[in-house]
């Protein structure tokens, strides 16, 4: 039944509630880091299959940004319904990333952050435009932008909706803390242990998140990039808690299968050097955007990929800085052991890539069979709807309460670094055992197992009655009412 959902495209193309474009349109609001931009623009691209007009915002470098790095579709295909507001806000200059700082929370990013609470005017202006002429103006807006969006609430024909970009999971450990952990039946079985939050954000951005809380009492309803396939008991929770608004579960907003590039763009040389390994013997490394590791947590990992004897493609490079685009200044060129990148290149057991990676298309490769990853949600929903298990390492944020889902709750992967010892070096011993025990063992194949069984109840629930069709279905009736 797999073979029947090759893309989201073709799961919604039947049945399908056409509208017209003066009815209703949907303006998108992102924060403008890569993991949200990402999902974002995914979920834009489902909405925009049923024939509603989009109209994502942001500022001009980070819309490229999300443009330029967009996988498993073209936003070009979709330009009659796809509108990209580029709008300007005051220069921000932002640091370099910082290896060696004590946090790994990306604080050098903060004065892109905080320059985005001056796209407020621009999203006013837009959606007063758009509200003459539609029936119904649609926000959906990250949960870290509602200052961004307050003036809806003065537009009779605006409704907004709240998009949380972490899993359903953590956000029902933050409602339920904040209510003061009230008794739920069969909790041991539902709330594992979780680390604190402590050391996951810094204080500044904590503040960040607080001002912004006050605005989302004027929401309409929350939506997550999830499926009660994954999370059904805690997106459940969290309506029994919050009763007095609508939860939605729309995702995955990934596309489940990765379209072929046309002949006009070459394939990354990542790829290619896939195709030329066995089914489910390579592991990929990434950290995602906004990590820098120290010199010497690259070398231990270096030494323990070559100590593992597993094949792996490893993107290593710098965490993103404000604008990606910008080549101003001197990045870093990460060292690593001396004839490392040589032996393992001429060996043909690994690849290093220096930059960003195409890594939806990496992890819906035959060839890839494990991923290690920080855990970030944009990269937990990816793996886990291309069946690969992780090996996790949290850095920042959501990351540790996501490694628990993954691995204790999904049991779709293994820990490489406790919260805990977040501070404590990685030695190259570890990441041996970890890539091994994925790789190698039978362990590791009940892993890919465990995770392949996972992204086929995730296709069938796109079926037509599938419970994640359904609930999309529901969602486009309710905001076109």
């Amino acid at each position: 039944m797999a073979s029947n959902y090759n893309t989201h495209k073709k799961v919604l193309s039947k049945g399908t509630k056409v509208i017209h474009q003066s009815q209703v349109v949907v303006v998108v609001v992102p924060f403008p880091a890569q993991g949200h931009l990402n999902q974002l623009l995914h979920l834009s691209r489902l909405i925009s299959l049923y024939n509603i007009p989009i109209h994502f915002v942001g500022t001009t470098q980070h819309n490229r940004q999300a443009i330029v790095r967009v996988q498993g579709w073209d936003p070009k295909s979709f330009s009659k319904n796809f509108n990209i507001h580029n709008f300007k806000v005051p220069t921000f200059v932002s640091p370099p990333p910082n290896p060696n700082a004590k946090s790994k929370f990306p604080s050098h990013l903060f004065p892109s952050f905080q320059a985005s609470s001056n796209l407020r005017e621009h999203v006013a202006t837009l959606l007063q435009s758009l509200s003459s002429v539609a029936k119904r103006v649609v926000v959906i807006y990250d949960s870290l932008m509602a200052s961004c969006i307050q003036d809806a609430i003065h537009i009779k024909n605006c409704e907004s909706y709240t998009f949380h970009s972490v899993s359903a999971f953590t956000m029902f450990l933050f409602f339920w803390g904040v209510m003061g952990k009230p008794l739920v039946k069969n909790s041991t079985n539902i709330i594992p242990e979780v680390p604190s939050l402590e050391g996951c954000f810094t204080t500044q951005f904590i503040n960040f998140i607080t001002s912004q809380y006050e605005f989302h009492k004027f929401s309409n309803g929350t939506i997550y990039n999830t499926s009660r396939v994954i999370e059904k008991p805690y997106i459940e929770l969290i309506e029994g808690m919050i009763s007095h608004k609508t939860h939605w579960a729309l995702g995955p907003f990934n596309p489940l299968c990765v379209e072929k590039r046309n002949n006009n763009k070459a394939r990354h040389f990542s790829l290619e050097w896939l195709d030329k390994q066995k089914d489910n013997s390579v592991i990929y490394i990434s950290f995602g955007t906004t990590t820098a590791l120290k010199e010497e947590q690259i070398i231990e990992l270096a030494n323990g990929l070559e100590q593992s004897k597993q094949k792996f493609i490893w993107v290593l490079r710098d965490a993103d800085r404000s604008d990606v685009f910008n080549e101003d200044g001197v990045r870093r060129m990460i060292e690593l052991p001396k004839g490392f990148e040589e032996r393992v290149e001429i060996e043909g057991v690994g690849l290093i890539v220096r930059d960003w990676a195409p890594q939806l298309e990496i992890l819906s490769h035959s060839s890839i069979g494990g991923f290690m990853s920080h855990c970030g949600w944009n990269s937990c929903m990816e793996s886990i709807t291309m069946g690969v298990p992780i090996a996790a390492w949290p850095m920042h944020s959501d990351q540790p309460r996501n490694r628990v889902l993954v691995t204790e709750v999904l049991k779709i992967g293994l820990v490489v670094k406790d919260w805990s010892q977040r501070d404590e070096l990685v030695m190259a011993s570890i990441v041996e055992n970890v890539v091994r025990r994925l790789m190698a063992t039978k362990e590791g194949d009940e892993m890919r197992q465990n995770a392949m069984n996972l992204k086929n109840e995730i296709l069938k629930s796109m079926d037509e009655g599938g419970v994640s069709r359904m609930e999309l279905d529901s969602f486009i009736a309710h905001v076109t009412r």
